[in-house]
């Protein structure tokens, strides 16, 4: 897509008032704007269609053809102002080369890309692997520049492996780690004196479950407090209770609570979930379902 495609359009349309007419609209420059007015002295900028209206049952005709006259002298005057602006106040660095133009090379990052996104005519060159951003667009550049090149130093493997090492070395990430371990067992501490019903829908801390046997082990203190700090059983003991996930025909045909949970069914940490509850968790299994028979459709090599 040329230049011109992408930042003159001329619309034919009328002003609102049954005025027949064009809208124009182009990137903010002065210099562009007092040659639009001087070849269309009847222009006037419209807030609310944010492009200028040009009167007239000809005016798309008029505009397009004083965008083929005038609009690449246009942008090779902004490419040498840019240009210019450059030359007096160059950015220097390991990602930005100057050829035709500019051309920026970094690590994937969301946030460049973003950023260049933002940048008026940048496009990305698949054949280079690059952005490309004329010098006309030097301005805006700049001004992204130090986002861009901090979102790119950050985007280095190096960068990435220190950030996963700190990561990894935080006791927020063992205390991960060390939580999903133990959702793995699939057990669940129940108090010994209020034993959930076993295959059926319930609510937990650990979220929707359903019981499959009691085992009677007696669940270790220091494990109940690290991992499950909601359940207090009171005078009674607490005891592992093994579970599964329940299918989504099971979810279905589960009956929703009619009262929301009190403080002792939290305390005792299971209760009957709510119609809230099961739509989500019937969507989620649903979904889930729908992967797995994917997979297994899926011709093997």
């Amino acid at each position: 897509m040329t230049d011109k495609a992408m930042e003159f359009r001329a619309t034919q349309r009328d002003s609102g008032d049954d005025a027949p007419g064009a809208t124009a609209a182009f990137p903010y420059d002065r210099m562009t704007v007092e040659r639009f007015r001087e070849a269309f002295p009847r222009a006037r900028w419209r807030d609310d269609l944010g492009a200028w209206f040009v009167p007239g049952t000809r005016a798309e005709q008029r505009l397009t053809a004083w965008m083929s006259r005038e609009w690449s002298s246009v942008l090779a005057y902004a490419d040498q102002r840019g240009r210019d602006a450059f030359t007096f106040d160059p950015v220097s660095s390991p990602y930005l080369e100057v050829a035709d133009g500019f051309v920026i090379r970094t690590p994937y990052s969301r946030t460049a890309i973003a950023e260049l996104k933002q940048v008026p005519w940048a496009r990305w060159d698949p054949e280079v692997k690059a952005w490309r951003v004329p010098f006309r667009s030097f301005e805006e550049l700049r001004r992204r520049w130090s986002a861009i090149e901090g979102a790119a130093r950050r985007a280095e493997p190096e960068e990435r492996r220190k950030r996963e090492e700190s990561r990894q070395a935080s006791p927020e990430h063992a205390d991960r780690r060390a939580q999903a371990a133990e959702r793995r067992r699939h057990r669940y501490p129940v108090p010994e004196d209020a034993l959930p019903p076993l295959d059926r829908v319930l609510m937990t801390h650990a979220g929707c479950i359903a019981f499959e046997t009691i085992t009677g082990e007696l669940v270790e203190p220091n494990i109940a407090a690290r991992f499950y700090p909601s359940i207090t059983a009171g005078p009674a003991a607490l005891i592992w209770a093994a579970w599964r996930r329940p299918s989504h025909a099971e979810l279905v045909k589960a009956w929703p609570a009619r009262t929301p949970s009190s403080s002792a069914d939290l305390a005792r940490g299971w209760w009957q979930p709510t119609i809230e509850v099961l739509r989500e968790e019937r969507r989620k299994a649903a979904s889930l379902e729908r992967a797995r028979v994917t997979r297994r459709s899926r011709p093997r090599d």
